[in-house]
């Protein structure tokens, strides 16, 4: 049976477990996660937390709703087994919110037509095969941006605050942002510090030659997989290839460590195709999204 348990009445250690022993396991299902980045966050939980799948969430005029939380890239059913069933779960999210915009994970595609879902993107390189055979991929575009990087004499430094990245994105990647604010920069500030202090976490600075910041990321670890979580660059300073230095510097400083570098992904045409010039593979996941509000109140969510 699934039961829906609200944050509070949480069995905390038997929902982290399900979740760092699930068959999709990732970060982001973590309570602690959750915590820093959910306004509210409930979960629909299979049986004794044999499955689970976590629930962000919002009020907005008395309404909850479920909404897709910044600095999470992935959600979805988390389960100990192949045979448990998203849309069983999905039946469940239905009777309690009657609006809902949710990532579902990578491993989360066997879906009904009837619950109807769009499709994201994510792209990820395999970096099993070593960093020379990766670069010999690279097309002529990336291996032209790092040697502008090279005569640009760019800096890479792994030991920099995490303010330096949120300021960066403030000032060049928020402000083409419709919905951000404050508190969507403080939860970034959490995620980061939390990560770095557990080792679960990286962050990459470059500098140029003058001591400027011109691009910053922040890559999250876990099992065999490295994750670029959120990367920002300086938009008046920008031909000198430090995006794709970043990058690459991130590769190489992960091939031996790793087998899979998430890009982090994008549906857009543009993003995706720069990902992928690095040789990275495109890997789909479900947009769950539906509006079951009565007439006049579908305005709330427009």
């Amino acid at each position: 049976m699934i039961y829906c348990i609200k944050r509070k009445d949480l069995d905390v250690e038997k929902y982290d477990a399900c979740i760092a022993t699930s068959l999709q396991s990732n970060l982001f299902g973590f309570s602690w996660y959750l915590d820093i980045c959910c306004t509210n966050w409930m979960v629909l939980v299979l049986n004794d937390y044999e499955a689970v799948m976590p629930i962000p969430y919002r009020k907005k005029y008395g309404i909850k709703y479920v909404y897709p939380p910044l600095w999470i890239l992935e959600l979805g059913l988390y389960s100990k087994r192949e045979k448990v069933q998203v849309d069983s779960f999905l039946e469940v999210l239905k009777a309690y919110f009657k609006f809902a915009e949710l990532r579902l994970n990578t491993e989360n595609n066997a879906i009904k037509p009837q619950n109807k879902t769009q499709i994201g993107s994510l792209q990820f390189l395999s970096l099993k095969q070593g960093y020379e055979s990766i670069f010999k991929k690279y097309n002529r575009n990336r291996k032209r941006e790092l040697i502008k990087a090279k005569n640009a004499n760019l800096i890479e430094n792994w030991t920099d605050s995490p303010d330096k990245l949120v300021s960066l994105f403030k000032q060049n990647i928020a402000i083409r942002l419709a919905k951000i604010n404050d508190k969507d920069f403080e939860n970034l500030r959490g995620v980061i510090q939390f990560c770095l202090a557990n080792k679960t976490g990286e962050l990459l600075t470059v500098y140029s030659e003058k001591n400027e910041l011109v691009s910053a990321a922040f890559f999250i670890k876990y099992k065999n997989k490295a994750t670029q979580l959120v990367c920002a660059s300086d938009l008046h300073n920008r031909d000198n290839g430090a995006n794709t230095f970043s990058n690459d510097r991130a590769i190489f400083r992960y091939q031996n460590q790793f087998d899979v570098y998430n890009f982090g992904g994008s549906s857009m045409e543009s993003i995706a195709n720069y990902y992928k010039s690095f040789g990275a593979e495109t890997v789909t996941y479900r947009l769950l999204k539906y509006n079951n509000l009565f007439p006049l109140l579908k305005l709330f969510k427009r």
